[in-house]
């Protein structure tokens, strides 16, 4: 390990200077016994991603449906069949089983259960659900329930503008509190809502997703939309929709149920690319536009002070029963974390991107790259960012309880590799084996507080706006033989790992 020192006040130097940690070379063979006792194990997926049977059941139309049959995703793909997890969600339980994990993180779609977001309850939905959740539990997984994961019913997009409109919150309430009374007694680990940053920069600022609205890349690629105010009006409804969820589950549910609530938020770990004070800050200010936005609302009550300078009237206030609300509506903070970024200053371009006024890239200005990198062309490998991380998270944040909710790299869906060859996926096994060992590292030698790790993703599926180009799986799926199954060489090291017999680690 080194330290580069900086010229810094305070507890910010910390936190800069995590920056620059990370494990180096070293003779690492970890397995699960070398975590707390307790640490969960699990792999993660979503409803839109992986289950496809748009159609049946009473399932209602999304705005991923919408957007997907819109001809902007990168190879013309839809998701109506997706993983088809719908009908083989027995089978795979199975091959988590097999793998000896302990939990699954998976989303319930809102529109199975209220096929318009509101109104009547559809009881076809209800039942699969159930049968998910009886299914993992019958094979000692713990179901761990995302209640919004991207894919809000259509008829409210159409009704009122969906997350840009107040009346969402109430909606969503119903929608969550619905859930609470139909598993809540069999699920104990609910998470409000996946990356929302993601899906208000992606959708209301750069218009690449659903709902695919924008203004700052013109009318030609957005009909409709303002990349200067809407990402933070939707963040706000999702910040204020959360709370309430969390509110009515504390004071009606979480007793009795005896569960723990809260959300998952997507974080990039972003290191200055120069040793100076101009650099430290603008890596700073990256952090506050995209964790800081929602977790420093739910740890304080407020958004980072960086982000009320900057974005000033355009950024929404909470009232003072807001701002109570939401202070500290969470029982665990779930992060994403897959990769990190370089940081400098830049011109602003006066929407939720540039009001940071930091550049984040993976290549610096005099071209260095700053890992290798997986399939996706955000995805570098950068396993010191995860200490780094989670060390920042302890130190500004006052060390809550974290789960790893989603971490994992993507190879190409390349049709010029034999499946034999695909299965063959050492870059994988390297990164999970690297990021964990910096993981466990970040817990145990400097006392962060994490306690479940979910490898994203037990099936290669439906990656959004890039379809099926990319694959994320500890699973090959075939899709040219019947959604076949077929384990690459990550799932024997998986098995490997989560054997309980312990290890002796050397740094």
């Amino acid at each position: 390990m080194k330290l580069i020192m900086v010229v810094k006040k305070g507890w910010m130097v910390v936190l800069v200077l995590l920056g620059f940690i990370g494990i180096g070379p070293c003779n690492s063979q970890i397995n699960r016994a070398n975590f707390p006792k307790g640490f969960v194990f699990g792999t993660a997926s979503s409803a839109f991603q992986y289950e496809g049977a748009v159609k049946e059941d009473g399932r209602g139309p999304t705005i991923w449906d919408t957007f997907s049959h819109s001809g902007r995703i990168l190879d013309g793909s839809n998701a109506d069949v997706a993983v088809d997890h719908y009908h083989l969600y027995k089978e795979d339980t199975q091959l988590m089983k097999d793998m000896g994990m302990d939990a699954y993180r998976f989303s319930i779609a809102w529109s199975r259960i209220f096929p318009n977001g509101t109104g009547d309850v559809n009881q076809a939905g209800v039942d699969h659900y159930n049968s998910v959740i009886n299914a993992l539990l019958a094979q000692g997984i713990e179901p761990y329930v995302t209640l919004y994961h991207w894919d809000l019913p259509q008829a409210l997009e159409d009704r009122y503008n969906g997350w840009l409109n107040p009346q969402i919150i109430q909606d969503f309430a119903v929608y969550a509190e619905t859930c609470f009374q139909k598993f809540g007694d069999r699920v104990k680990y609910w998470i409000t809502f996946n990356e929302p940053h993601t899906f208000a920069i992606q959708g209301y600022d750069l218009g690449f997703t659903a709902p695919g609205r924008c203004s700052i890349l013109g009318r030609f690629l957005c009909s409709a939309g303002n990349s200067t105010t809407e990402p933070y009006i939707v963040s706000h409804n999702v910040l204020l929709s959360h709370a309430v969820a969390s509110h009515i589950y504390r004071t009606k549910y979480k007793a009795k149920q005896e569960g723990w609530i809260g959300i998952s938020l997507d974080a990039m770990w972003f290191e200055p690319e120069k040793n100076s004070t101009e650099y430290i800050e603008a890596a700073e200010r990256a952090q506050d536009f995209q964790l800081g936005w929602f977790l420093e609302p739910l740890m304080f009550g407020d958004y980072p002070r960086s982000m009320r300078s900057r974005v000033g009237k355009r950024l929404p206030t909470f009232s003072k029963y807001q701002a109570d609300i939401v202070k500290g509506s969470l029982d665990f903070v779930g992060i994403n974390h897959y990769t990190t970024f370089f940081a400098r200053s830049g011109p602003s371009l006066n929407d939720a991107i540039g009001d940071s006024n930091a550049i984040t890239l993976p290549i610096s200005e005099d071209g260095r790259v700053i890992g290798d990198k997986a399939n996706s062309i955000w995805l570098y490998i950068v396993p010191r960012g995860m200490r780094s991380l989670m060390n920042y998270i302890k130190q500004k944040y006052r060390n809550p309880l974290v789960i790893i909710t989603e971490n994992g790299m993507d190879d190409p869906n390349d049709p010029l590799i034999s499946i034999e060859e695909a299965l063959k996926d050492e870059k994988r096994i390297k990164y999970h084996s690297d990021y964990l060992t910096n993981l466990l590292a970040a817990i145990k030698e400097d006392g962060c507080n994490v306690k479940g790790y979910f490898a994203w993703s037990l099936l290669d599926n439906w990656e959004w706006e890039v379809g099926y180009t990319s694959r994320f799986g500890l699973y090959f799926v075939d899709y040219k033989e019947n959604l076949k199954r077929l384990p690459k060489h990550s799932v024997r090291w998986f098995k490997s790992f989560l054997t309980p017999s312990p290890v002796s680690i050397h740094y």
